[in-house]
């Protein structure tokens, strides 16, 4: 499924419904920044990219609009504060988002 110009599909005449898109991508960074900036301080623009990477590379993979917020949940808990790890675990959340969820379920479990 293709989305251009909030129609779905090519000449289909149907609308992305408003509740999946009534938070921007900008809103949704503008949200996201005072976690990042605590996690990740001078490199919180870079991991607010990367979580802005994932988006879009969750829409290419499973045609959804945005990954589950539960999963972003999860990116930031494996990672931790740690570029790296941010930058792994989003690659995890779209390749196997399954090992991603066990990864943070046990560190929450630690915790």
């Amino acid at each position: 499924m293709m989305v251009r110009d909030g129609a779905v599909g090519a000449g289909s005449g149907s609308r992305v419904p408003s509740s999946v898109m009534s938070v921007s991508r900008a809103d949704r960074r503008a949200a996201a920044r005072g976690r990042a900036a605590l996690e990740y301080g001078a490199h919180a623009e870079a991991a607010l990219d990367v979580v802005e990477l994932l988006e879009l590379a969750w829409h290419d993979a499973y045609g959804e609009v945005l990954p589950p917020a539960q999963l972003v949940d999860d990116l930031w808990c494996v990672a931790g504060g740690d570029l790296a790890r941010l930058v792994s675990s989003a690659r995890l959340a779209v390749t196997d988002w399954r090992d991603l969820r066990v990864a943070a379920d046990g560190l929450r479990a630690e915790r």
